[in-house]
C-alpha cells in the first residue's frame, strides 16, 4: 500500500503536486464515486447516451474512441458538454506504444485530436522512457492551452491471463513515473505500486501515485478471452483508487442501476480503507 492510500480523497487533493490529480480527487469527493465506466460502445449516439445516463454516478468515463464507427467533431463537443454537465473526467484508453515522434503526432493532431478533449491518456513503456517524455513535452508545451488539465497513466499491469506486464516492466513503469510528477498521475495496475518489487527508488512520504484498476465486475470472474475480474472491495483493498468497470455496467439489464451499485460498493470499500 502506498504511503497516501489511507488518506481521504479530499486530503490528497489538498496536497497532491499534480493539478489533474487534485481535480480528480475533488470530483470523487464531491460525487462520492470512484467509478470509471469503460464505455466500449461503437457509435457516438450510444456513447453520449451512456455518458448522460451514467454521468451522475461516475468520476471518469473511459473511451476507446477509435472503435466508434462515426467519430466526428460532434462526438467531441457532445462528450465535453456532458463532462461539464455531470462533472466527470474523460480518459481515452489509447494505450500509446511507439517512438516519441510518432506518439506526439497520434496524441496531438491526427483524425482523433485526443489532446483537445481527453483529460487522461495512458501508455505502455515498452519503447522506453522516451514515450513518457514525448507525451509530457506535448501536453506541457508553452503554446498548449490545456496543460494543467492533462495527465498520463502508465499501463503497469494488465488483468488479462498471461499478461507480460510484470516484473522488470512494472518496475520500470514506476521508475519512469517518478521522473514526471507534474504529468504522470499514476498507473493502470492491479494493485498499489509504490513499493513494487525491483524499483530503483524507494517510495517517499511525498509520493502519491493514483491507481486505476481494470477488470472490476460484481457478477463475473472472467470471460473466454482471458479477462480476469475482481470485486470493488478486493480492488480497493489492494490499493486501487479508482475502479474501472465495463461490461458489468454498460451490458447490464439496467445500466443506471448497475452504475449505482458500483458507486455504492466502491465508495463503501474506500471508506473502509481510509477509516
Amino acid at each position: 500500500m502506498s504511503s497516501k492510500s489511507h488518506l481521504t480523497y479530499g486530503a490528497r487533493a489538498r496536497t497532491h503536486p499534480n493539478p489533474l490529480a487534485r481535480r480528480l480527487f475533488e470530483v470523487a469527493e464531491a460525487k462520492q464515486s470512484n467509478v470509471t465506466v469503460s464505455a466500449d460502445v461503437t457509435t457516438t449516439q450510444e456513447l453520449l447516451d451512456l455518458a448522460d445516463r451514467l454521468g451522475p454516478y461516475i468520476a471518469v468515463i473511459k473511451t476507446h474512441i477509435d472503435i466508434l464507427s462515426d467519430f466526428s467533431s460532434e462526438t467531441i463537443t457532445g462528450l465535453q458538454a456532458l463532462a461539464s454537465k455531470h462533472n466527470f473526467l474523460i480518459f481515452e484508453d489509447r494505450k500509446f506504444i511507439d517512438i516519441g515522434n510518432t506518439v506526439q503526432k497520434q496524441y496531438h493532431g491526427g483524425a482523433l485530436r485526443i489532446s483537445e478533449w481527453a483529460h487522461i491518456i495512458n501508455c505502455a513503456v515498452l519503447p522506453g522512457e522516451g514515450i513518457v517524455q514525448a507525451l509530457a513535452q506535448t501536453a506541457q508545451a508553452p503554446d498548449f492551452p490545456h496543460g494543467p488539465e492533462r495527465g498520463l497513466l502508465i499501463l503497469a499491469e494488465m488483468t488479462s491471463k498471461g499478461s507480460l506486464a510484470t516484473g522488470a516492466y512494472t518496475a520500470a513503469s514506476v521508475d519512469y513515473a517518478r521522473n514526471y510528477p507534474s504529468f504522470v498521475l499514476g498507473f493502470v495496475s492491479t494493485r498499489s505500486l509504490g513499493e513494487a518489487e525491483g524499483t530503483t527508488v524507494a517510495p517517499s512520504e511525498e509520493e502519491d501515485f493514483v491507481v486505476f484498476t481494470t477488470g472490476v465486475n460484481l457478477s463475473s470472474k472472467g470471460d473466454k478471452l482471458g479477462q480476469q475480474y475482481q470485486t470493488p472491495q478486493s480492488a480497493i483493498g489492494r490499493g486501487a483508487d479508482f475502479i474501472i468497470a465495463g461490461r458489468g455496467i454498460y451490458a447490464a439489464p439496467d445500466a443506471v442501476d448497475a452504475a449505482r451499485q458500483y458507486q455504492q460498493q466502491g465508495w463503501a470499500a474506500y471508506l473502509a480503507r481510509v477509516q
